[in-house]
């Protein structure tokens, strides 16, 4: 039996509007856009690459690691950055490829253990450190890509290789504090340098380095939590009035050092009382079950 007219034309019509939702759903779908860029590949395969026109290529900006060509291979395309979904497939054109030093990789990091599925993840290809020509210390060779590209007027080059030669630097300072007697302080100070640093603790100008012979004081130093970095405390336990004063945290090498300075109050609990301050507050202390958690904490 014949269509009419209409019906014909209806089908043409239906298919043209659901495209045309299913294409507006995707460019307007909240998420990464290497995401929106795998659906809108999605919908066209199915017609195909057309006749490439390089003229008629919109020109991509921002690519922070690099340009690749689309799955035509005609126009250029952002490549998706370290950490992004990738494709494990070179033949495949959902997610999209990875940029300059960059592969992709199954991440295997997850818990399977509790059902989380690994993922294909653009991974560098090097992991070693390097000097930038700005003097910063870059984690790997896609880090300093993706400054350069970020920062294009900076001429931005791979100086050497290895970490920059730098003055030790404080990334977390020692904070002021005050306590009750009979309580434990502890000052923490993490500095960052290359090559490493040392650590010293010290007191009120004097160049005593703690602890000396005094037995319920005591220094701690571990690596971490960062690369080329150095995490020291000062502990004083069951704290008394002679302990108040100003602590130096004191990092050197071989082309400099640094230092930083934090305070202690030590009041008495007559002196606590004439405060009105409520008891747990003044003692700065932590409920129990996070204490616990915090010393069970890794550094690296």
């Amino acid at each position: 039996m014949p269509r009419s007219p209409a019906a014909a034309l209806a089908l043409p019509l239906l298919l043209l509007l659901l495209r045309t939702s299913l294409l507006s759903s995707a460019r307007s779908s909240p998420g990464p856009d290497y995401l929106r860029r795998g659906w809108l590949r999605l919908l066209a395969e199915g017609e195909g690459c057309a006749p490439c026109r390089p003229e008629e290529c919109a020109a991509p900006r921002g690519c922070l690691a690099g340009r690749v060509r689309d799955a035509c291979g005609c126009c250029w395309e952002c490549a998706n950055l370290e950490g992004q979904l990738c494709d494990l497939d070179p033949s495949a054109h959902f997610y999209g490829r990875c940029g300059e030093q960059l592969e992709c990789r199954l991440d295997t990091g997850g818990d399977l253990s509790r059902g989380e599925v690994p993922e294909p993840l653009c991974a560098c290809r090097s992991q070693r450190p390097l000097c930038g020509s700005d003097g910063r210390t870059y984690a790997q060779i896609c880090r300093l890509q993706e400054a350069a590209r970020a920062r294009p007027d900076a001429n931005l080059t791979v100086a050497h290789p290895g970490p920059c030669e730098s003055e030790p630097q404080i990334m977390s300072h020692p904070h002021d504090t005050w306590n009750v007697t009979g309580q434990d302080v502890i000052f923490g100070c993490e500095v960052f340098a290359y090559p490493m640093a040392s650590i010293e603790w010290r007191k009120d100008g004097l160049d005593i380095q703690l602890p000396g012979d005094d037995p319920h004081i005591s220094v701690q130093f571990r690596g971490g939590p960062q690369r080329f970095e150095v995490t020291g405390w000062l502990q004083i336990q069951a704290v008394r009035p002679s302990d108040e004063g100003t602590y130096r945290c004191l990092a050197r090498n071989a082309l400099g050092q640094v230092e930083a300075l934090a305070s202690l109050t030590v009041l008495t609990p007559d002196q606590l009382n004439s405060t009105g301050i409520p008891q747990l507050q003044s003692l700065n202390l932590l409920p129990e079950e996070e204490a616990e958690s915090e010393e069970g904490e890794d550094y690296y």
